[in-house]
């Protein structure tokens, strides 16, 4: 994703914190171990994390000590939402505010890092990806994705334009294509939605975007085609 993209997603989705009720913070989410509160811990943890090298490093050796012999992102997450659970929910909007526009302009800026492999447990098995592409495609697709859970939890309309929810949207529908490599007729509808397709005879599938993604992203059941994973 392009910076104007990320920064942007990340405004979004402190906008969307900004609107929250008091006893909002304590709901639970899609993301079963974390309240609204924690998932905005992680999300500020996570942009802070990639927006200054020694904060990637120092981040990257707490989360790898607390991972232990689980998946590293599972001990990172869980550094960020400690690390952030004694901010006022006050501090935590306004830190993601001043971050957003640090996190997509340090992202972009990483020429050498972005050539570094990292290994990735995934549905189909284990995957290496370089982290340009966790710079440039999953990080804003995972604040994306946090902002439809924080939705889904206190029961709002998520703010969702063509030209921003439909970019990340088409993304992943370009991703998926990729991984499954097979023929489908795609109609994706609601704001962020649009038409796609790839060869003739396959499937053809019409459902909502967002719930598509969710899909996706293993937070719903699919079957078919709709049972390939894509990273969020």
């Amino acid at each position: 994703m392009i910076t104007d993209l990320t920064q942007a997603e990340t405004l979004r989705f402190a906008d969307a914190l900004a609107a929250l009720r008091d006893d909002d913070w304590a709901r639970k989410t899609d993301c079963t171990l974390w309240t609204v509160r924690d998932m905005a811990g992680h999300v500020l943890g996570m942009t802070r994390t990639f927006s200054a090298l020694p904060q990637f490093v120092s981040h990257m050796v707490a989360g790898t000590r607390a991972a232990g012999e689980r998946p590293q992102i599972d001990g990172l997450t869980e550094v960020q939402v400690k690390r952030n659970e004694s901010l006022s929910t006050r501090a935590l909007v306004d830190e993601l505010r001043t971050l957003a526009p640090k996190n997509a302009a340090w992202r972009k800026s990483r020429r050498l890092m972005r050539r570094i492999p990292m290994k990735i447990d995934m549905k189909g098995g284990r995957e290496t990806w370089r982290l340009g592409f966790l710079f440039d495609t999953v990080l804003t697709r995972d604040t994306w994705m946090h902002r439809v859970d924080l939705a889904r939890a206190v029961d709002q309309p998520m703010t969702l334009t063509a030209d921003h929810d439909g970019r990340i949207v088409a993304d992943a529908v370009d991703e998926w294509a990729r991984r499954h490599g097979q023929a489908y007729a795609l109609r994706l509808t609601g704001p962020a939605g649009g038409e796609f397709r790839r060869g003739e005879g396959g499937p053809s599938i019409e459902i909502d975007a967002v719930e598509f993604c969710r899909i996706l992203s293993g937070r719903a059941e699919g079957d078919g085609l709709l049972n390939q994973e894509v990273p969020f």
